[in-house]
């Protein structure tokens, strides 16, 4: 298992160049705040343009980040926490 952190603030044209470079087999986003949800859809929107949406799973969370929205923009998984986001990430890789 290899975990690439691409830091904070991260534009969804480095995700995109990150499954393009690494192939991740999981893009794992978070958010402290609300104003910065709507950079997890642009991601998801990033990804889906550039042809690589299908290549890699999208698993989003934090502490404003209702499972609802990880619904609506498309996400593959949600955890609320760092614990439950492993179990996510084990579904994920094993489906």
């Amino acid at each position: 298992l290899e975990v690439i952190n691409l830091g904070v603030d991260v534009t969804p044209e480095a995700f995109v160049n990150s499954v393009k470079t690494d192939a991740p087999d999981i893009i794992a986003m978070s958010a402290l705040l609300t104003t910065t949800m709507p950079s997890m859809d642009a991601t998801i929107a990033a990804l889906e343009a550039a042809g690589v949406r299908k290549q890699v799973k999208v698993m989003i969370g934090g502490a404003p980040v209702p499972e609802e929205y990880a619904r609506k923009i498309g996400a593959d998984g949600f955890a609320d926490d760092a614990s439950r986001a492993v179990a996510v990430a084990r579904t994920l890789m094993s489906s």
